[in-house]
């Protein structure tokens, strides 16, 4: 859990990347009359100028005179594409505030229901990604911010097939994830027909986001399980830095780099020629995700020493247990005085290593939970764990089983909920997310 998840590697204010590179920043869409562009429209947020809830509004955000303007912050104003040959947060970068949210057809609801919500889906995330209102009926809930990086993200799980009878273009690699001995899960809180991810630097635009998709489901489908994380917000250190998890440690050490040459290969499905009933899946990804709670309380017991043999790294600053800085490689051999090896055998960042697991990768981009405590003062937090590969069976199933079998970190853990979501590419201008599967 400590060794693979996605760092924040942004500067503050640096701008996030869309999935493979850079973001284009594409044209501003000028608004008429005054030639005021849509980011211009934004760069009020904050203002005294900016004209909330008056009749002579317009339908969506309406702005004061330029001179009057006062620019968003950089946390506001950073956009994430929603079209693209990926979806958006998959390799976007982690945000501070996040919702995951998966939906069940309601009965009757089949694939031409399906395909009308997921046009709707996509042309309210088009907008509000873009820092626009929902369209009709919006809550004004971001009335007053910019787009703030917000990023949502949708896919498909396995009875999704079976609902809209497409079950012979149902991925094998969407097959059941099997039984774990961790797992204590909750099937109210597991699976699902649809599931959404939503991210964001701003609270308010996320949840606005999240109620958007919400009330666009109308009848076709319904809240199966919904769950709210966190991250530490960009700009809260002094310099970029891998975040830290709530047991205190540096959690994200050696996730693959979009950088790297095999990156694409394990994280997205590639184009198969000849293979029609897969072809929708191209430049998709399929995404594992569990709800971990955190036995803090039994953790804060450990003394710092002890917390770190767990997990194989220091807590100050995540450099391995045998030296260095938190980007050195661990040396596994390494024994002190005594013999013994300084990264125990059982340690969680030994066992999760992709050399020791025949080279399985997966891009962790997890969220952080807290939803109070029981009776006893027990907090349920821990962590809303979700990981993206080209194949499960090759990226999470694997390391899973082999901290199954001997990860000092399990006792201080408990997989509450899970779920396995096929992740579609992005949608071309025009497209909505999933268009070649139902249409197809």
């Amino acid at each position: 859990m400590a060794d693979q998840s996605i760092p924040e590697t942004r500067a503050p204010g640096a701008p996030r990347e869309a999935p493979g590179g850079p973001e284009p920043l594409g044209p501003e869409n000028t608004a008429s009359g005054d030639g005021i562009s849509r980011r211009r429209l934004l760069g009020t947020a904050g203002a005294t100028g900016l004209v909330l809830g008056t009749a002579g509004a317009a339908a969506g955000y309406a702005a004061a005179p330029s001179s009057a303007a006062t620019p968003l912050t950089s946390l506001g104003s950073e956009e994430v594409m929603f079209h693209g040959k990926h979806q958006p947060g998959i390799t976007t970068p982690t945000q501070a505030c996040g919702h995951l949210v998966a939906f069940d057809l309601r009965a009757g609801a089949g694939r031409k229901e399906a395909a009308a919500l997921l046009r709707r889906w996509s042309d309210t995330a088009r907008r509000l990604m873009a820092g626009e209102a929902a369209g009709t009926r919006d809550t004004d809930v971001a009335r007053d911010a910019g787009p703030s990086s917000l990023s949502v993200t949708f896919g498909f799980g396995h009875s999704f097939f079976g609902r809209t009878g497409l079950e012979q273009r149902r991925p094998v690699a969407l097959d059941p994830l099997p039984d774990f001995s961790s797992d204590h899960l909750d099937k109210n809180r597991s699976n699902g027909d649809l599931w959404v991810q939503i991210g964001a630097d701003d609270a308010l635009v996320a949840f606005h986001a999240l109620r958007a998709i919400q009330r666009d489901a109308g009848s076709a489908a319904r809240v199966r399980w919904q769950m709210n994380g966190f991250n530490r917000s960009p700009g809260a250190t002094a310099h970029p830095m891998t975040t830290r998890n709530l047991m205190g440690q540096v959690d994200g050490t050696r996730n693959p780099k979009p950088a790297e040459p095999d990156f694409d290969e394990r994280i997205f499905v590639p184009a198969q020629p000849g293979k029609t009933e897969q072809a929708w899946m191209a430049n998709g990804s399929y995404a594992v995700v569990r709800r971990i709670r955190m036995l803090l309380d039994d953790w804060e017991r450990l003394s710092v020493k002890a917390q770190e043999d767990v997990i194989g790294r220091r807590k100050s600053d995540g450099a391995p247990l045998s030296g260095g800085t938190e980007t050195t490689e661990m040396d596994l051999e390494k024994t002190d005085a005594n013999g013994s090896l300084v990264v125990p055998i059982n340690a969680h960042a030994r066992i999760t290593r992709p050399d020791q697991n025949g080279g399985a990768a997966m891009v962790r981009r997890p969220f952080s939970y807290h939803d109070g405590f029981d009776a006893d003062g027990v907090p349920d937090a821990g962590l809303l764990f979700v990981c993206w590969q080209a194949d499960p069976l090759r990226g999470f199933v694997p390391v899973q089983r082999k901290l199954d079998r001997g990860d000092a970190l399990s006792p201080f853990i408990r997989h509450e909920a899970s779920g396995l979501f096929a992740v579609p590419g992005g949608a071309a201008e025009g497209e909505y997310v999933g268009q070649r599967l139902l249409e197809g």
